[in-house]
C-alpha cells in the first residue's frame, strides 16, 4: 500500500497565532501517525509562484492522510490556520 502525504505551502500573515494553530493540529497528527519530512527551513525558489513556507509530511497511507485532514481535531486546527495564513494543501499517494 503507497503512502500518503500532505504538500502545504504557506504564508503566515499572523506569525503570534500561527503557533495556535500547530498546537491544536499536534493531535490529529499524532493519531494519524504523521510524520514531517519538511517543516518550513531554508529553500531555492526554481520556477512558478512560491510561499515563503513548505511543508510535506508522510502517513502510512493516503487513507491515513484524508482521515487526518477530516478528523475533528484537524478541521478545529484548519480554522486557526485559515485565520492565521494563506495556503494551498493537496494530499497525494507515493510512488512505490
Amino acid at each position: 500500500m503507497p503512502k500518503g502525504y500532505w504538500i502545504a505551502r504557506v504564508d503566515v500573515n499572523d506569525p503570534d497565532r500561527y503557533p495556535d494553530y500547530v498546537a491544536t493540529a499536534k493531535p490529529a497528527f499524532e493519531r494519524h501517525e504523521a510524520k514531517f519530512l519538511v517543516r518550513g527551513g531554508e529553500m531555492t525558489p526554481m520556477e512558478g509562484t512560491n510561499r515563503a513556507r513548505n511543508v510535506v509530511i508522510e502517513f502510512p497511507s493516503v487513507q491515513h492522510a484524508l482521515d487526518c485532514y477530516n478528523s475533528d481535531e484537524y478541521q478545529e486546527a484548519v480554522k486557526i490556520r485559515q485565520a492565521a495564513a494563506e495556503s494551498e494543501l493537496i494530499i497525494v499517494e507515493g510512488y512505490e
